[in-house]
């Protein structure tokens, strides 16, 4: 069977608990969901809440993975598949509720134990109701960039 290979971005953060032992255990995880190692990993950079207020500040982190996807597979299918593997860690690592939105529908942010945000999937673009890659915020967030730059650039 012919394969592609798909560069994949997550960005993972944490500002619960012990954050650190938090993004090892979920790129553990990570792992074991995309049956395969990621190829990279950034520097974990300690950063503030961003689109909230909260005294805990957040340690982050963007992983590479290097995924051989089948030729022909729908791009579309293969996100969400990865977003379900990405929400279904978040819950099994403690992370409860749905997102939730002020009367102007802008997104409420909180404290998390883990926050799994797929940033680019090789360079596809998707831009449905419930999935948007690129990430459509991650230009805006220091938090993201940094790190993901750190990667792009060989930095790591």
């Amino acid at each position: 069977m012919l394969t592609d290979q798909i560069d994949l971005y997550l960005g993972l953060g944490s500002n619960s608990g012990d954050r650190k032992a938090g993004l090892h255990r979920a790129l553990e995880m990570l792992d074991s969901a995309l049956g395969t190692h990621y190829d990279a990993v950034s520097d974990f950079i300690e950063t503030e809440p961003w689109g909230f207020e909260s005294p805990d500040l957040f340690l982050n982190a963007v992983a590479r993975y290097v995924l051989d996807v089948p030729r022909g597979t729908d791009v579309s299918r293969l996100a969400h598949s990865i977003l379900d593997k990405c929400k279904a860690i978040e819950r099994e690592m403690g992370r409860t509720g749905s997102p939730e939105y002020d009367d102007s529908g802008h997104r409420i942010y909180r404290s998390r134990i883990i926050d799994i945000d797929i940033l680019l999937l090789g360079d596809f673009r998707i831009d449905e109701d419930d999935l948007k890659i690129p990430h459509p915020l991650m230009q805006e967030r220091d938090f993201v960039m940094i790190p993901l730059r750190q990667i792009l650039n060989g930095h790591i």
